[in-house]
């Protein structure tokens, strides 16, 4: 983006989403501190509304065009001219469903792993050559509207290797990766058909992996009902930062 990003007049919003928000507080602060440790520069609101996803996703168009017309113009009031939230969900509503419902959206969007991404590189944070046997040895789940939905695999796992963590892949990942089972409302209402799921792909999980990780909060969530190895993107982040004192 170069000269056109410094010319940039304007608010960067971050927008956790719903679950993030209201119920997973610990990983709200988590990406605030990251963002913070990495420089990214951020507003917060409190009066922003679900993206729309769950009322589209229902059958409720109508309602979920209302949501995004109030979001936008709450998000125009406070000169917001890129968003970045760390749900899968939430960023593919922006990304792909708000052009179509607002014709005047105009806002750039970025998922919290590209941002931490770029935001490990600038500070030349890189842990990626440690030996071996002091690597973290993860597991990754690609959420499926960051993966399939979005096409963003490579910067999640790249976050992960750069603060000294040893990916070890599912036998389906990326495009091929098994759901959790919580998404869809499949957790909401269907619970034991979402447990049946998630140990089912648990069961699968490679046997030297000592965590998993998901930058989803439904997704860790769901995992977590499941094993205890599961952890919460931003936990794995923050931990690390924390570990190597950045």
């Amino acid at each position: 983006m170069g000269i056109k990003k410094w010319l940039r007049k304007g608010n960067v919003l971050y927008y956790p989403g719903c679950l993030v928000k209201g119920v997973l507080k610990q990983e709200l602060e988590n990406y605030k501190f990251i963002f913070n440790k990495l420089g990214i520069d951020f507003i917060m609101l409190v009066d922003e509304v679900c993206c729309g996803l769950p009322a589209l996703n229902a059958g409720y168009k109508k309602d979920c065009r209302k949501l995004a017309r109030k979001n936008f113009g709450l998000f125009k009031a406070r000169n917001i001219v890129k968003i970045i939230t760390n749900c899968p969900s939430c960023y593919h509503t922006f990304k792909e469903v708000y052009p179509d419902l607002v014709r005047e959206w105009d806002i750039e969007v970025e998922h919290a792993t590209v941002a931490i991404l770029n935001g490990l590189k600038k500070k030349k944070i890189d842990f990626s050559s440690l030996p071996e046997g002091e690597k973290d040895v993860m597991t990754y789940h690609d959420p499926c509207h960051l993966g399939r939905y979005s096409g963003i695999y490579d910067e999640p796992r790249k976050v992960i290797e750069l603060l000294g963590g040893k990916v070890v892949e599912f036998g389906k990942n990326r495009e091929e990766a098994f759901c959790c089972g919580g998404g869809g409302g499949v957790r909401a209402n269907f619970p034991k058909l979402s447990k049946d799921i998630v140990t089912k792909k648990t069961f699968f999980m490679p046997k030297q992996a000592e965590k998993v990780v998901s930058p989803c909060g439904l997704c860790y969530a769901n995992l977590k009902d499941a094993t205890e190895k599961s952890e919460e993107f931003s936990s794995f982040v923050r931990r690390k930062l924390e570990e190597f004192g950045r």
